[in-house]
């Protein structure tokens, strides 16, 4: 074999190992000045989780997870409703049909009257028009002429000339005509124990049907006291205050005025008697005291005649009415 080509040989196979040599530890000292982003060992202190021994057969679960509870959110949380005393209110029940029916029983109200669809009974319908008008019919109304005349009352006018302007015009409805203020002063006594007066105020109606009954027992109830009565008489289209103006023409002791009440849907025949002890220009309201609700439906007309007598006795004692007999009884 040729020494020449032999060593040409052997020449090109370790120029080859070098250079592969060579390259082997340059990519060595590459790969090491490379930086370590994230360390390679374990951070903080671990502990293996040892199950708990049980007996033999016995399965059980253990949480991989450690979720939280969800927390509840107090914006969407309503509160129970309470009463204005802050107390919880009572739970409401419908009541029952034989519940309803005694609730009827007391009360003249329209209270569980059914309806058709969204509409209420014709039943009703026509009840409620038809105590509506006599509601209208006691404001418009006039007092027969009969029931003064068998009571033995003359009549006077306040200075209203109708009844709309009766409605519009309340101040006038409290003072007397000069020529009612002349009549009075004429044919009534003077400075009286008790004067009574009546007037339709706004219900006729009550006045008709119930004037006749606490007038007269009124009557009685004073005569067996002893109490001396003035000269009654009627006030058309009066209001309560009237007795002021009352009072200042004939200066009695008490003055008793029976008025009829202002209408509702369920009663147009309320009468009213208000008192007050020396009423004069400038009584104020809390002055004057008031029994109310006197008709048929309420307090039964000859038993608030006979009460009126004691209400009165009881004024004259104290010499005050309203707020201050109050004071003085207490």
């Amino acid at each position: 074999m040729n020494e020449e080509l032999i060593q040409q040989i052997t020449k090109m196979v370790v120029e080859k190992l070098e250079a592969a040599s060579g390259g082997q530890t340059s990519q060595q000292s590459s790969n090491e000045q490379k930086v370590q982003l994230f360390s390679q060992e374990p951070i903080g202190h671990l502990a293996a989780e040892r199950p708990q021994q049980s007996p033999s057969g016995a399965v059980t679960f253990h949480s991989t997870t450690n979720e939280a509870k969800p927390q509840r959110n107090i914006a969407t949380v309503k509160p129970k409703p309470t009463t204005a005393y802050g107390k919880p209110k009572a739970e409401t029940t419908t009541p029952t049909e034989d519940q309803l029916a005694e609730y009827r029983k007391k009360t003249p109200a329209r209270i569980a009257v059914g309806r058709a669809g969204s509409r209420p009974k014709t039943k009703t319908w026509l009840q409620f028009r038809l105590d509506h008008a006599a509601a209208v019919d006691a404001v418009y109304g006039e007092v027969p002429d009969e029931l003064l005349d068998r009571l033995g009352l003359f009549q006077v006018h306040s200075k209203v000339a109708d009844k709309e302007e009766y409605i519009r015009r309340p101040d006038l409805g409290r003072k007397l005509s000069d020529e009612g203020k002349a009549l009075i002063q004429e044919r009534c006594k003077t400075s009286p124990v008790v004067q009574i007066v009546a007037s339709n105020g706004l219900s006729a109606k009550a006045i008709e049907e119930n004037l006749e009954d606490v007038y007269l027992s009124l009557e009685q109830s004073l005569n067996n006291l002893n109490i001396d009565m003035g000269t009654t008489f009627y006030v058309d289209k009066g209001r309560v205050a009237v007795m002021d103006d009352i009072g200042e023409v004939l200066k009695p002791d008490v003055v008793v005025m029976l008025i009829g009440e202002r209408p509702g849907l369920v009663s147009a025949e309320s009468l009213s008697a208000y008192l007050c002890y020396q009423p004069r220009h400038g009584t104020i309201e809390a002055d004057r005291m008031v029994i109310s609700n006197i008709h048929k439906g309420g307090i039964p007309p000859v038993e608030a005649g006979a009460y009126l007598g004691t209400v009165i006795q009881k004024i004259l004692k104290y010499e005050a009415s309203g707020v201050a007999l109050v004071q003085k009884e207490g």
